[in-house]
């Protein structure tokens, strides 16, 4: 319980232990932010580290000088690349071999294996770029296609794409608008805001699923 109330402590009030990020690392501070990218995208099992609210409040601290904002984003962008590639060769080697009846077991299965690869044939590399705005789903989707055995420089290409987006898109956003008054004395609402927007869509996916389900029966 006090792992899941200092992660949403991190995640609502990450501009201040940035601060005390920067503060204990000094220049270390980027290879803390790589770490935290590569693990929340690299590792299964890890989907619920900050993503886009740290892109976002990095991006709004190198505004005022605490990070260079040019070598932010390719610590970033390395960290997610890097992150993708690992996590989509992990599913390719346990993806299709996970005990059934395990934690993991639960979401991922053959079933789901074969329906990701028919998803996966069907929607192409913009499934790998979408999932990258969207937390939890952007952790699993690397494995799934891994897993399923998606053509792996297919794959490659659409990370890079997928990476060079989520970056640029969350800290230009952080940079021009992390410290405006309004948004800087509103953080934690904004920080709200853009993991809401974040999962949307998967929401929205949710929903018509079960309401297609529903009319089908």
């Amino acid at each position: 319980m006090n792992l899941i109330q200092g992660l949403i402590s991190f995640i609502l009030h990450i501009d201040e232990h940035l601060v005390d990020i920067i503060q204990m690392f000094g220049n270390w501070s980027y290879l803390v932010l790589f770490l935290i990218v590569f693990v929340e995208t690299g590792v299964v099992i890890f989907p619920f580290l900050p993503g886009d609210s740290l892109l976002f409040a990095a991006a709004a601290f190198s505004a005022v000088g605490a990070f260079h904002i040019w070598l932010l984003i390719i610590t970033f962008f390395v960290a997610a690349v890097l992150g993708d590639t690992v996590n989509y060769h992990i599913g390719r080697k346990v993806g299709t071999s996970i005990p059934p009846n395990s934690w993991l077991g639960r979401f991922v299965n053959q079933e789901k294996m074969d329906a990701a690869e028919r998803f996966f044939n069907k929607h192409g590399g913009k499934t790998i770029i979408i999932a990258r705005f969207m937390p939890f789903i952007r952790t699993f989707a690397p494995f799934v296609a891994g897993a399923s055995r998606m053509n792996y420089r297919y794959f490659l290409m659409y990370n890079v794409i997928g990476a060079a987006l989520w970056v640029g898109i969350c800290t230009a956003l952080g940079f021009v608008f992390g410290n405006i008054p309004v948004v800087k004395d509103n953080f934690s609402t904004v920080l709200l805001a853009i993991i809401f927007i974040s999962v949307l869509p998967a929401l929205i996916g949710i929903v018509k699923s079960k309401f297609g389900k529903q009319s089908v029966s």
